[in-house]
């Protein structure tokens, strides 16, 4: 067993992202976005599930937009284009499944 604490606090800094932990098989990240800040669009290579902590974050996935809260998980597959842009100050976790 192992428990990681997220290394970021969103603050007076903008934008930050930072990998949280990595197996051979999936990588953590944990981003955290202002309100109005936002990632272009991209792509993953694998299997990606985003689970918001806290905020609200619009993503565009494929041209199809939902927002995501604390209540809602996104899965999307590999090489599915997709930007985001946070509704408010976000705490996101991007789990990538290799």
């Amino acid at each position: 067993m192992q428990v990681m604490n997220t290394p970021y606090v969103l603050n007076e800094k903008n934008k930050q992202a930072g990998k949280v932990f990595e197996t051979a098989k999936m990588q953590v990240m944990n981003i955290q976005l202002k309100s109005g800040e936002s990632i272009p669009s991209h792509f993953a290579d694998c299997d990606v599930l985003i689970v918001v902590r806290s905020g609200v974050v619009s993503f565009t996935v494929e041209n199809e937009t939902v927002e995501l809260t604390s209540e809602t998980l996104l899965h999307m597959g590999p090489k599915e284009m997709h930007s985001l842009t946070a509704k408010e100050d976000a705490d996101i976790v991007v789990v990538k499944i290799k």
